[in-house]
Parts: C-alpha cells; structure tokens; sequence
C-alpha cells in the first residue's frame, strides 16, 4: 500500500515551502498590516474611550462635590433668612406692642385730661350758680334791708369806682 500522497516528494516540498512563503508574504502585507492596524486602532479607542470614562467620573465626582456644596450654602442661607424672618417677626411683634401700649397710655391721658377739662368746666358751671344764686338771694335780702336812700347811695359809689378818675 504505498500511497502517493503520504510518501515525500522533494518537488512536492520545495512547491510547498515556496507557496508557503508567497502565502505569508501576502498575508503580512495585506491582511495582517490592516488587521493589526485596525486592532491597534481599536485598542487605541478603547484606552481613549477608558481615559474618557474616567475623565467622566472624575467630573462626575467634582460635580456632585460642588452641587453639595452649593446645597450646604443653600441650606445655610435658608437657615440664616428664616432666622432673620423669626427676629424680623419678634421685633415687629415688640414694636406692635409698645405702639399698642403708647396708644393706650395716649388714650388714657386723653380721657384723662377730658375728664379733668369737664370737672373744670362742671366746677365753673357750679360756682357761676352759686354766684349766681347768691347774688339772687343777696339782692333779695338787700331789697327787703335797704331803703330807697341807701340803695342810691349804693348805686352812686358803684358809678363812682366804674367811672376813671378826671
């Protein structure tokens, strides 16, 4: 059994290595220098796309760092406005209330002062009566008391001290 193909042929192995080596000179040439070239240039997107990412994540991080930051203030500044709305709303309060207080004195001095202006005029009204009524009583008394001689010389001497002197 001697098989053509599984015994050497010199020829055969010389025709094998030469096409061999043309095979693999066209392979480097065209298939593995694009192949490689495109893996390189994979692996290049790759890393860039790495290097991105990470860029990314560090961008990410700083961000969240400044947005808590700015909450923090936020937070701060909403504290610092309700505490100056709860002096603001305090203070009025205390200003409402001395106004209330002001106007209240204002209103009892004035019905103070009221009331001591009708007790005065009450106190005029009464004594103007009572001259009143005195001199009624005494020009009564006086009528019954004086004769018609007197009460002239009575009237003159008023005229008298009515009258300036010439």
């Amino acid at each position: 059994m001697d098989n053509a193909l599984v015994q050497p042929d010199p020829g055969l192995f010389v025709w094998t290595i030469l096409v061999f080596l043309v095979l693999l000179y066209l392979l480097k040439r065209y298939a593995w220098g694009p192949l490689l070239a495109a893996l390189d240039e994979r692996q290049a997107g790759i890393r860039k796309s790495l290097d991105d990412a990470d860029r990314a994540r560090k961008e990410l991080e700083q961000v969240q760092q400044e947005s808590e930051a700015i909450i923090g203030k936020a937070r701060g500044e909403a504290d610092a406005i309700v505490s100056e709305a709860r002096s603001d709303s305090a203070k009025l309060r205390e200003d409402l209330r001395r106004q209330a207080q002001q106007e209240a004195q204002s209103i009892v001095e004035n019905a103070e002062r009221q009331i001591q202006q009708e007790r005065d005029r009450a106190l005029a009204q009464i004594r103007r009566e009572a001259v009143d009524v005195s001199i009624m009583i005494a020009s009564k008394l006086i009528r019954r008391n004086l004769s018609p001689a007197d009460n002239q010389a009575l009237i003159d001497e008023a005229l008298k001290q009515i009258q300036p002197p010439a």
